[in-house]
């Protein structure tokens, strides 16, 4: 039953105390950090995250009711508002004291709606007159104010991961006004339209924060509206739009989400997937932005699986709904993280090719990726050759692109930092570069019923054990002619190891004899092997010949020779082979006689022994 859900809650929530009369609880989006603030700090602020070792727990003096509460990026300084013109701090920094001090907005009847950490000392203030810029000086217990824009502000958002604030502006909500914030600095970019479906008379405030989410998606700032049309329209059901936001230009709606139904929604980033839940089914569906269908208009994208449930998490209590679950935790004092399950999502999604690009682009991908892989060529469900063909495809297009990278930036650090160039950062090797190594171990060792061949535009180098077994699969089926085809049109590369493996292979493949001496000649940087495998074959003066024609022959071990022409009890061969390297020493030395360091002593006592003492070369007289 487990494989029905493809989404999940995390196994370890937060655990914290549940919001009562006593307790106030808070989370901080951009630390991930729960706050369970009791009686305004007068008895305890718990503070957890993700991690144990995150916790902190320490108490505040009670100047009212907290109505927002944050720590700085590395729990450095602490910020506090209990009222709609101020918001106080405490230093958590060593050595520094552990005293408040306070900071009002500027700008005058204006009201707080709230604040954000760009970084560990630097806050913004967000009004409904505008924001505030300030940077924290935590040893003068004091703010300097950096920048501040007036714009009326209905509400906003923030994303921590590009610290990019979106202001909702003029009276209908529907302009947008981001700002980017970096070291020190702030960034007015540019605004955009949200297109409303329904136009208000008299105009008044008809976006809310409930339909709109910020999310870095691929690396990417997008601004997701959700779109709920009117039932009196041809296409009811609701959509999501997504604008992407770039740094500099003007935002772009660039895709469109069908949820095909209507209802209360609620948003989610996972993975860089889309996740949507629908309240009333109690059910959940994913998008990728990156996947496009291929019947749909330019980035008009459908669910990517079939709506699910997220996977039940079984706590002490009853009667919390779909959407309560994710969002009203307070009541319960449970926070989770919603993850992805990516082995359901090989049975849900029947194109391969269509998962296989979903599964590159997940975190945890690796060995799902293989289990289709495996579940292809040799599972109940095997694909056909195209298909095949196409999965390898891409895999070998991500293991290519990242060998790439890889081999240039070796290149620039032995070549050293050039001036004016950013320095260079080593390629990060992700669950999707999957390896020669990996396929084997995973795949391809646990069965030998299939011709496994190098695709011939991956342009990446076999290794040797893939070779081995596509060859020892082919010898085994019988299948000699597609061999040495694969041979001949070079689909398995010339290697010394491959060449000793045909060798291996003679008695039960009599031509892969040749098959293997052909390959050590094309090879020619082998000429000591095919001598010894010609010497092993009895082909003594073969060996000879060959050694000859490379200009050998003035350096090669007469004993070798000579031993391999007795193995053979040919008498004559022995004649020709002795006589043949008496002339060499006569011609390099003056003389026919062996040296005593070529051990040729008994090899000389036989020659006497067979052939006379006569039958010896003499020395050259002048």
């Amino acid at each position: 039953m487990n494989e029905h859900y493809y989404l999940e809650l995390c196994e370890n929530p937060v655990q914290f105390e549940n919001a009562s009369s006593v307790n106030n609880v808070f989370f901080d989006e951009a630390n991930k950090q729960v706050f369970a603030v009791r009686s305004g700090g007068a008895t305890g602020v718990v503070v957890k995250g993700p991690e144990d070792k995150s916790s902190v727990a320490f108490r505040m003096d009670d100047k009212g009711e907290v109505k927002c509460i944050k720590f700085s990026i590395g729990n450095k300084i602490l910020a506090v508002q209990r009222t709609p013109k101020s918001v106080d701090f405490i230093n958590f920094i060593p050595d520094y004291p552990h005293l408040e001090f306070s900071q009002e907005c500027k700008m005058k009847n204006a009201s707080i709606l709230g604040f954000c950490w760009t970084n560990w000392n630097e806050i913004v203030f967000i009004t409904d007159q505008g924001i505030e810029f300030y940077q924290v000086l935590p040893d003068k217990r004091s703010l300097k104010l950096l920048k501040s824009q007036s714009i009326n502000v209905n509400w906003y958002m923030y994303c921590p991961e590009t610290a990019v604030i979106l202001l909702s502006t003029t009276f209908q909500g529907n302009v947008l006004q981001p700002f980017a914030f970096k070291s020190g600095t702030m960034s007015k970019m540019s605004k955009f339209e949200i297109e409303l479906p329904v136009v208000p008379k008299p105009a008044k405030l008809n976006l809310s924060e409930r339909d709109i989410a910020v999310a870095n998606i691929y690396g990417q700032l997008y601004v997701m509206y959700l779109k709920h049309h009117s039932r009196t329209t041809d296409s009811p059901c609701a959509e999501v739009i997504l604008y992407q936001l770039p740094r500099e230009g003007s935002c772009k709606k660039t895709n469109v989400l069908k949820l095909n139904t209507t209802g209360k929604f609620a948003l989610n980033v996972v993975d860089n997937l889309v996740v949507v839940h629908h309240q009333s089914t109690q059910t959940s569906i994913i998008f990728d932005i990156k996947l496009r269908e291929p019947d749909c208009a330019l980035n008009v994208h459908q669910p990517v699986l079939p709506p699910r449930s997220i996977h039940p998490y079984r706590i002490p209590l009853t009667g919390i709904g779909y959407l309560e679950l994710l969002y009203v935790y307070t009541l319960i004092g449970y926070q989770w993280y919603l993850q992805v399950k990516l082995p359901p999502t090989v049975n849900l999604l029947q194109d391969k090719g269509k998962l296989i690009d979903f599964l590159l682009r997940r975190r945890d991908c690796k060995m799902v990726i293989l289990s289709v892989c495996s579940q292809m060529l040799n599972g109940e469900d095997k694909g056909s050759l195209p298909v095949v063909a196409t999965v390898f495809d891409k895999l070998n297009q991500v293991f290519k692109e990242y060998l790439e990278a890889e081999q240039t930036y070796t290149v620039a650090m032995e070549s050293g930092p050039s001036r004016g160039s950013a320095a260079r950062e080593r390629p990060v090797r992700t669950q999707a570069v999957i390896d020669q190594s990996d396929m084997y171990t995973h795949v391809l060792s646990s069965f030998t019923e299939k011709k496994v061949t190098e695709p011939p535009s991956s342009h990446i180098s076999m290794a040797h054990y893939l070779y081995e077994l596509v060859i020892k699969t082919l010898v085994h089926h019988s299948l000699f002619y597609m061999l040495h085809q694969f041979l001949q049109y070079h689909v398995l590369s010339d290697s010394k190891p491959l060449a000793c493996l045909l060798l291996s292979l003679e008695g039960t493949y009599p031509a892969a004899h040749q098959l293997s001496l052909d390959m050590l000649k094309r090879l020619s940087t082998a000429n000591d092997e095919i001598v010894e495998v010609l010497l092993s074959k009895q082909q003594v003066l073969g060996a000879l010949r060959f050694i000859r024609s490379v200009g050998g022959n003035d350096n090669i071990s007469a004993r070798k020779f000579l031993d391999a022409a007795l193995q053979t009890a040919d008498q004559m061969l022995f004649y020709t082979i002795f006589r043949f390297f008496e002339q060499r020493n006569l011609r390099l030395r003056g003389s026919p006689s062996f040296n005593p360091g070529e051990h040729c002593e008994e090899h000389v006592v036989y020659f006497k022994q067979v052939f006379g003492e006569q039958a010896l070369m003499k020395q050259a007289t002048v």
